[in-house]
């Protein structure tokens, strides 16, 4: 989604979304890419597959088809 459309979907001011994007940015969590002055952002799926084998491994659950 754009910053605009994500800006748009929360009762937060702009300098505020601002800041939160540059956070997830900065923590790995989210990719941005320009086009002129629209800013595209992207989940990291792999960050996300981490935390959650990561979960996984914790808890003891199998994961079906991994190897352990």
């Amino acid at each position: 989604m754009t910053a605009g459309e994500l800006a748009s979907a929360f009762d937060l001011s702009w300098p505020t979304m601002s800041g939160h994007f540059a956070v997830l940015k900065g923590a790995g969590l989210v990719q941005a890419d320009r086009s002129g002055s629209t800013i595209t952002y992207h989940l990291d799926i792999t960050v996300l597959q981490e935390a959650l084998l990561t979960m996984l491994d914790t808890f003891g659950i199998e994961r079906e088809g991994a190897p352990r």
